[in-house]
């Protein structure tokens, strides 16, 4: 398929949950958003691509963390670990990357598109992905977790990007 669009902070499709995937083995449907979610996720810089960021608002994300590249339908996190601050950004907030608490080990477990099991955990970056991945399927952009006083100044900083003027206009 293709690489798709990024969709950016101020699209209604990030603030949506996303719905469960159905998934009826070897749907061609499903295959393209998983070629499509894989291909948009293996450009440099990249860790992962949730499906409402390429504005399809389906409970699926891919990832490419440490040299290892998939995608999971209607994926289930779990978390552990005692929270702690780490960098982040996202590719619907280009540009920027502030501290945020995340848990140091996550795990989903969830399907592929011909209904296999597949099960992904770490910690570190991948930890840092499933769950940031997760929250873009559950409506969140990362910004909203972060402590009051970084929120303010991320929000008035984005609102003042090149970008968000551009799509403002």
């Amino acid at each position: 398929m293709t690489e798709r669009q990024i969709r950016l902070f101020g699209d209604p499709v990030l603030r949506s949950a996303s719905d469960p995937i159905v998934v009826k083995p070897g749907d061609p449907k499903l295959l393209a958003l998983a070629e499509d979610l894989v291909d948009s996720v293996k450009l440099p810089g990249r860790a992962g691509v949730a499906a409402p960021q390429i504005g399809v608002g389906l409970r699926a994300f891919s990832y490419n963390v440490d040299g290892e590249v998939g995608y999971v339908f209607n994926p289930v996190l779990e978390v552990s670990g005692e929270p702690e601050d780490v960098d982040e950004g996202c590719l619907s907030v280009p540009g920027f990357s502030f501290p945020r608490s995340r848990y140091p080990f996550a795990r989903v477990t969830g399907v592929d598109a011909h209904g296999a099991e597949v099960v992904l955990e770490g910690d570190g970056l991948m930890a840092q992905a499933l769950q940031h991945e997760c929250d873009h399927l559950d409506g969140k952009l990362y910004v909203e977790g972060l402590a009051p006083e970084i929120k303010r100044e991320a929000l008035r900083a984005i609102r003042q990007s090149d970008w968000f003027a551009a799509r403002a206009s």
